[in-house]
């Protein structure tokens, strides 16, 4: 018996892309215990044309957890990290790697208050999954996740080893976060018009995107970030490839209401572009837009 048939995994937040880490992880024996906000008896997850149904429950209440995880998936918004704070204590012991993932390039950062010495160690998600009215969770593309080249990160290739959900090493973890987080930024431009991946048809915006991704990339440079010119225009390339109906999870929590992963995802180009000296004339612009259909008022 290996290291990864014996190992203990929690993963807190089952909404589209816990789901599909959770149903990776269940379709090769490693089921793990699914905590979150809403008790449901199982979880589905739709791809082609099949599914994976992962047997719950989603536990709802922290208190009865009575033992601790080798690891912890955290795949809860940036929005809704103090609510996953009561889980963190109870699933992890001194030991427990805790791999996020979430949007953006400070992971670290955001969690480091809520831990006492454990491992954060921050991911990149590469899949498109949505949430569907039935509350099942349709995976679009393959699922895919980079980590950084850390020790503790062998522990989730390890668990993720043989599943659906590739999960590779970057020795440049920081490229390739600032990458995604400039595709991130370019969605929130979504949020603004109300409309999904089929808008960068117009060329109008397409132009816009590009403007946008080029002052996303000045700040990632300056971030050190290791990214060429030609990243910006590949960007917007790939939004104006997507299906016209694909949309991205800030746009579907703006049409439900929810509050948004606005500074995580658009905020931290303005905010790190003013340490650098760096003029961001669209972040300054759109920012404030997001920031005020996230959290008002009015």
């Amino acid at each position: 018996m290996t290291q990864r048939d014996t190992m203990k995994i929690a993963l807190i937040g089952p909404g589209a892309i816990g789901t599909t880490v959770a149903a990776a992880l269940h379709e090769t024996g490693r089921t793990p215990t699914l905590c979150g906000r809403t008790a449901l008896p199982q979880l589905e997850l739709r791809f082609e044309d099949e599914r994976i149904i992962v047997p719950g429950p989603v536990r709802t209440r922290p208190q009865e957890i009575t033992d601790t995880y080798d690891l912890v998936f955290v795949a809860v918004k940036s929005t809704q990290i103090d609510a996953a704070a009561p889980w963190l204590s109870v699933l992890c012991n001194d030991r427990t790697v805790v791999c996020v993932l979430q949007n953006g390039v400070e992971q670290k950062q955001l969690f480091a208050p809520y831990l006492s010495g454990n491992p954060v160690l921050p991911s990149v998600v590469w899949f498109p999954a949505q949430r569907e009215p039935d509350a099942s969770v349709w995976l679009r593309r393959e699922a895919r996740l980079t980590l950084p080249d850390l020790p503790e990160s062998r522990l989730v290739i390890d668990a993720m080893h043989g599943t659906r959900c590739r999960a590779d090493i970057a020795e440049d973890f920081a490229s390739v976060a600032w990458r995604k987080l400039l595709l991130n930024a370019v969605a929130g431009l979504m949020v603004l018009s109300g409309r999904r991946a089929g808008m960068f048809a117009r060329d109008d915006i397409a132009a816009l995107a590009l403007a946008y991704a080029k002052e996303c990339l000045a700040v990632a440079r300056a971030e050190g970030a290791t990214l060429g010119d030609e990243v910006a225009q590949e960007i917007v390339d790939g939004f104006r490839r997507s299906p016209a109906d694909l949309g991205t999870s800030i746009l579907a929590d703006r049409q439900a209401g929810r509050p948004l992963e606005w500074d995580c995802r658009n905020g931290v180009v303005q905010r790190r572009g003013r340490a650098h000296g760096i003029a961001t004339p669209i972040s300054d612009f759109v920012v404030p837009l997001l920031a005020a259909a996230s959290d008002g008022p009015g």
